[in-house]
């Protein structure tokens, strides 16, 4: 039964921007899954995609045979328990399983908004925006230093890792696009150190765009922020 799951066909619609989408091609590149990869125009979505996640009708979507998945966090477990090989999760841990959990619910839910409250500020509210990112970045900080390895996931990449690594590269888009400088290597010593072995993973550079494009991107989403 396990063996026929695995044969069977994998799509994955995505964006070539979509730091989620990533998060889905990242793991799958990790496990060695081969898939079909379905570039959506965000603006003019494909009717298989609305199909597929007719509630969110968002990117990125895993269609693993005849079953969509939706929601990048989804998927990555989804991806974990069908292919067990090169583990991303704990396997035998429970409570760490959890902990994984809650602290990739904190990058989306905490670090993510926090992210997207400076690009929408501006003056005094994009400065307290700026210490409210730091303060959830340096939970993060802390925790690398606590786990004294490579990586969130060990001396190897994890979910952890994938979640918080495919939006990084952000970071030095709008630092450049703002002129603000949003994680002082003085203050993140252990962050910066993870960033740049993470970037250094075969498979993340598979997956990442130039940064000359997302630079593009960037330019085109903060437009869009402003209402320019």
């Amino acid at each position: 039964m396990e063996q026929a799951l695995k044969s069977q066909t994998v799509k994955l619609h995505g964006h070539w921007a979509s730091s989620y989408s990533h998060r889905v091609q990242l793991a799958l590149h990790l496990k060695g899954v081969k898939y079909e990869y379905i570039e959506e125009d965000l603006e003019n979505k494909s009717p298989s995609l609305l199909s597929c996640n007719p509630v969110y009708k968002k990117v990125p979507v895993l269609v693993h045979g005849d079953c969509p998945i939706a929601e990048s966090l989804v998927i990555l477990k989804y991806v974990d328990e069908v292919w067990k090989a090169n583990p991303i999760m704990p396997v035998d841990d429970p409570y760490e399983r959890a902990m994984i959990s809650f602290w990739c619910h904190f990058v989306d839910d905490k670090l993510g908004k926090s992210f997207g409250d400076v690009l929408s500020s501006s003056g005094e509210g994009q400065a307290e925006a700026i210490e409210e990112f730091g303060k959830n970045l340096m939970y993060l900080e802390q925790k690398l230093a606590e786990n004294g390895t490579q990586f969130f996931g060990g001396e190897k990449i994890g979910m952890l890792d994938i979640v918080i690594g495919c939006g990084t590269y952000w970071l030095a888009a709008f630092e450049e696009l703002l002129g603000v400088k949003l994680i002082d290597p003085n203050l993140f010593p252990h962050f910066i150190a993870w960033k740049q072995r993470f970037i250094e993973v075969e498979q993340v550079k598979e997956v990442i765009p130039p940064a000359a494009k997302l630079m593009g991107y960037a330019k085109k989403i903060y437009k869009n922020i402003l209402g320019a």
